[in-house]
This record gives structure tokens, sequence and C-alpha cells, in this order.
């Protein structure tokens, strides 16, 4: 499959509608950017089952800013809506190809266990600290 070049409009539907979506974030005038990209194109053609998505960093510079993209290539993995790697750098094809065999191994069983004990963990801290301003909320 080819790379599909989306927007920020695009971004959530697309992580939400596919179950494995590497992204590379990008810009025109980046060096590595354009050396990395005939290397992501080729890997994308092995991977079918794998959605392959380009964001132009200067065209979406608010998608970039949310994704807290500092430096580009950014090469970012998703699989079942949950970020999974994410580095900036180029690759060569042997690394990306890599990245892809680790996202496919991936026990999502125990990711989603590991992301759901995070947001306890957060939301009891959260709990923990209390309000800003020093007031107190009574317990319910």
């Amino acid at each position: 499959m080819a790379t599909l070049d989306i927007t920020g409009e695009q971004f959530a539907s697309t992580i939400e509608g596919n179950d494995i979506v590497l992204v590379d974030f990008w810009a025109d005038w980046c060096g590595p950017c354009k050396q990395f990209a005939p290397t992501y194109s080729a890997v994308s053609e092995k991977h079918p089952d794998v959605l392959f998505a380009k964001v132009d960093t200067d065209a979406e510079q608010q998608l970039a800013a949310e994704a807290g993209i500092s430096s580009i290539p950014t090469l970012m993995a998703f699989r079942e809506k949950v970020l999974v790697f994410s580095q900036p750098g180029a690759l060569n094809a042997q690394q990306l190809e890599q990245v892809v065999d680790a996202v496919k191994g991936l026990d999502m069983e125990e990711v989603h266990a590991h992301v759901a004990r995070q947001r306890e963990e957060a939301a009891a801290a959260s709990k923990q600290a209390g309000p800003q301003d020093g007031t107190q909320i009574p317990d319910l």
C-alpha cells in the first residue's frame, strides 16, 4: 500500500479507523525527511495490513504542535488507537522493519491494561493533589 497524506481533520479518524497506523511527520525543506521518504514508501509496500500516513508539518502546524513534534522527521506508531512508538530521526529500512514487526507483535491486552493503570494512577494523583487554589473539596 502506498503512503497516505493526511490532514489534521483526518488524523483522528485515520487512527480510529485502522488497526495499525504509522505516521511520518515531515516537511519539504527537511533533508533527513527527504532521505527517509523513499524508505518509508518502500516499506509501506511490504505491509498492506499497515496504514503508512504522512503529515506535512508546514501545512499542518496545529496538528504537529498537538502531537508534540519538536524535531522532524518524527515517526509515530499507533495500534488499536494507542500510541505505542514515537521517535524523531530518520530510520533505515531495517530499523523501520523492526518497528513495524515490534508493533505487530505487541500483546495489546497487556498494552490496554497498562494504559488503564496509568489513567487510574493519574486520576488518583489528581484527586490527592486537590484543587490548585488551596480550597478543599469534600469527598462525596
